[in-house]
């Protein structure tokens, strides 16, 4: 079993089942593999929730949509990773946002867990397998 951990705007296009991600996740899964986001995504579709102009409308989408998804807490192992992986980046001079180091922790605490994401960011990370699940 696979997981497939989605971003922020990889989830987004999940609950409005835009640019075939929706699709995506749904073939996955029937292949026995596990698409979720974690608690720093949530956290950031929230976020988009709360500032939205259509509020109460992209609530009640998000809280259709969270049944369907796992969603993958921030434990101790992925603070260790998160500590471990900002320290490197630092080191490298290639510093990146710390919500996509919490991500890129979570994921790679997992195990065989590939993150879903446009975001180029996260590819910075070793060891971290990045998919781009969006339909141009």
């Amino acid at each position: 079993m696979t997981r497939f951990l989605l971003d922020t705007g990889i989830a987004g296009d999940y609950i409005d089942r835009r640019r075939g991600v929706y699709e995506r996740a749904q073939e996955e899964v029937a292949r026995g593999n596990r698409v979720g986001i974690c608690v720093p995504v949530l956290g950031e579709l929230w976020f988009g929730v709360e500032g939205s102009s259509t509020r109460d409308r992209n609530e009640q989408q998000l809280r259709r949509a969270l049944p369907s998804l796992k969603v993958w807490p921030m434990d101790e192992k992925a603070a260790e990773e998160f500590g471990r992986i900002a320290a490197m980046l630092k080191r490298g001079g290639r510093m990146i946002g710390r919500v996509d180091i919490q991500i890129a922790a979570i994921t790679l605490s997992l195990g065989n867990t590939i993150v879903v994401s446009s975001d180029s960011d996260l590819s910075v990370v070793p060891g971290l397998t990045v998919e781009n699940w969006a339909a141009e």
